[in-house]
């Protein structure tokens, strides 16, 4: 087994699913692989892993400068840090069109940092009766691998199916924006 491919099986252990020799072509080639499961009956939650041309450390630096995550995901409006030091407070807010209407939300995160490895979003409070995301780096041949796992209740009551669908259809898009900012730097 190469390197590559062993490091692209722990983040499959980390998502829970075994990734084919196809999905390990697909995600050199830039493809994001995405994995959606029921969470609650008015939530959903969603594992996405991409590969990053770029070292650990350079794609950590980007990733922590919490402002910039308006460039990253077009529906946050405002990403602050309220609080620095050893869990850093964050505020953020979304804005999201529908066909006749458009929702708006805000959280309030609690965000802990594993240097250079991984970042765990845990929700103070806001408009989300639950939220945790977690995001893991990892080496992978001379560039990083990684995996966004987030799952989530909006206080709105909507049937999980459609959270879910938006998942995997939102998160794919987001984190192709994302590559593209953090590689353009």
């Amino acid at each position: 087994m190469s390197v590559r491919s062993h490091e692209i099986s722990m983040t499959a252990m980390y998502t829970g699913t075994t990734i084919s020799q196809t999905e390990q072509t697909a995600l050199m080639r830039g493809e994001i692989l995405v994995q959606t499961r029921p969470y609650s009956a008015w939530g959903g939650a969603v594992t996405a892993c991409m590969y990053l041309p770029m070292t650990r450390s350079q794609v950590w630096q980007q990733l922590t400068d919490y402002p910039r995550w308006v460039q990253y995901f077009p529906d946050v409006i405002q990403s602050e840090v309220l609080q620095r030091g050893e869990v850093k407070r964050l505020y953020q807010v979304a804005r999201k069109a529908f066909l006749i209407f458009t929702a708006q939300v805000e959280i309030y995160l609690n965000v802990f940092e594993e240097v250079q490895q991984r970042i765990q979003f845990r929700m103070e409070r806001g408009t989300f009766t639950d939220f945790t995301a977690d995001l893991n780096l990892q080496d992978c041949g001379i560039g990083t691998l990684l995996t966004y796992a987030v799952q989530a209740t909006p206080n709105v009551p909507i049937p999980s199916i459609f959270i879910q669908q938006a998942m995997q259809f939102e998160l794919p898009e987001n984190m192709r924006k994302m590559r593209q900012v953090i590689c353009r730097n």
